[in-house]
């Protein structure tokens, strides 16, 4: 799928806004909000990401669908952020959902418990 511009909108859109937030580390923040929250710290980018959850939550409690897609856009951001601040890579958070995939949620908590 593609949007008006030829960009295309499957998953792949995350890996590019990975890799502009990566581009972000280091700029000025006067003129990039990415740059402004790097340089605020872990701290704040974790608050952040908190604030856009409650506010997805509230949104689909509410059931407007085009707000939950919204606040679903900025939470995806926020984590994004997160996981460049922590030095995680999209794709070892695809490997660990791969991994995931045909296990029972129940059993893979009590894995995770376990383990």
């Amino acid at each position: 799928m593609t949007d008006g511009k030829g960009k295309t909108t499957g998953p792949e859109v995350l890996d590019r806004l990975y890799k502009t937030v990566l581009s972000r580390r280091g700029a000025d923040p006067a003129s990039s909000y990415t740059a402004k929250l790097f340089s605020r710290g872990t701290a704040k980018i974790a608050q952040k990401l908190g604030e856009e959850a409650v506010e997805t939550v509230i949104e689909a409690m509410r059931g407007d669908r085009g707000k939950i897609a919204d606040e679903s856009a900025d939470l995806l951001y926020h984590l994004t952020v997160l996981w460049a601040d922590a030095g995680i890579d999209p794709a070892e958070v695809y490997a660990r959902l791969a991994a995931r995939e045909g296990t029972s949620g129940i059993e893979e908590k009590k894995a995770r418990k376990q383990g």
